[in-house]
């Protein structure tokens, strides 16, 4: 059976995955990850969920022609909701999306108990780290890792989380940053916060072009453009 080999960014979420997890990977694609963990013999059990029916026909089809249908189930359904408490599901996955998206599906598998505040978190989100970042720590969870990687001219980062029996505090720095990417700040680290840099600053000369300027938005984009500054100097 030929091996799946994993994209960079897919690559990274593996290697924090436990060896024998029962993990439910949303928004799953081609099933890639969890077929890739299986043939590894790094997981005891998956669930790959898709929302949409093209992607889970493709999914459904890349595990049958493998013949790991026993241990990897692909449903379709919107989210959590296609766990059951009999998967005994202690890892989720929730990769390629915005923050924001998966903040909400989170909070949706929240509401519908399909997350118990056990599992442990493996994310990668494409924008809206922060947006993120905030709702893990407003709902206890702790970042016990993070990873950044650049791969086809795109920088991702990678936010492992799990809850936390104790009161989860981050500075808005590190909601910005990452708690755990701020301690090595990495040359990949400071590359995607250039970029971002330069947007800020394209944006600035668009603002000063206009004849009534948004004073709050002048100064919201100069003190985040600041933080970037002082952050990778």
């Amino acid at each position: 059976m030929e091996m799946i080999q994993l994209s960079k960014r897919l690559a990274a979420a593996a290697s924090y995955i436990p060896k024998s997890a029962r993990l439910a990977d949303i928004g799953s694609d081609h099933a890639y990850l969890p077929v890739a963990l299986v043939q590894n013999q790094a997981i005891e059990f998956a669930v790959a969920g898709e929302v949409v029916k093209g992607p889970f026909e493709k999914a459904k089809n890349e595990v049958s022609s493998r013949k790991l249908e026993k241990v990897i189930d692909v449903r379709l359904g919107n989210g959590l909701e296609i766990i059951s408490a009999d998967d005994l599901i202690n890892t989720v996955s929730i990769c390629g999306m915005g923050g924001a998206l998966i903040r909400d599906i989170l909070n949706r598998g929240l509401q519908q108990e399909k997350l118990l505040k056990k599992e442990k978190l493996i994310l990668q989100p494409n924008v809206g780290e922060k947006t993120l970042r905030t709702f893990l720590m407003q709902q206890q969870y702790k970042i016990t890792a993070e990873e950044i990687v650049e791969e086809n001219d795109k920088i991702y980062e990678i936010i492992v989380a799990e809850p936390s029996d104790q009161v989860v505090n981050y500075t808005d720095l590190e909601l910005m940053f990452g708690p755990e990417l701020l301690k090595e700040r990495t040359d990949i680290f400071k590359e995607k916060w250039r970029r971002e840099l330069d947007k800020l600053s394209y944006i600035q000369s668009e603002l000063k072009k206009s004849t009534d300027p948004n004073m709050d938005k002048t100064q919201k984009i100069e003190r985040e453009a600041e933080q970037i500054r002082e952050v990778i100097k």
